[in-house]
């Protein structure tokens, strides 16, 4: 089973995901702007959202007539957090080889 910050990290690693996730860090964006931003297609910046949104990366925002998408900063906090306990498990096992 994929923990939840091991799933964001995954979701981070393709590159119009990021460009969402780097465009959202910026304020709430709707699927129009994104779509600008990005030179995507809808259908394809809408099924990114739906996984981001999946994963808890982004809620969506009902205004009048638009939905705005926002990230969730805890669920980045979590996934960043994630990565620097790898780093430092890595830093202090480097010169722990296993025996053969």
């Amino acid at each position: 089973m994929i923990s939840a910050n091991s799933d964001v990290v995954r979701l981070l690693a393709d590159p119009l995901r990021d460009r969402i996730v780097r465009i959202l860090a910026q304020g709430p964006a709707t699927t129009s702007h994104l779509v600008a931003e990005t030179g995507a297609k809808q259908p394809n910046v809408s099924g990114h959202l739906k996984q981001l949104r999946e994963a808890g990366v982004v809620t969506a925002e009902p205004r009048g007539r638009f939905t705005f998408y926002r990230l969730v900063p805890d669920a980045l906090q979590g996934a960043a957090l994630h990565l620097a306990d790898l780093a430092a498990q890595a830093r202090a096992t480097a010169d722990a080889f296993r025996a053969c």
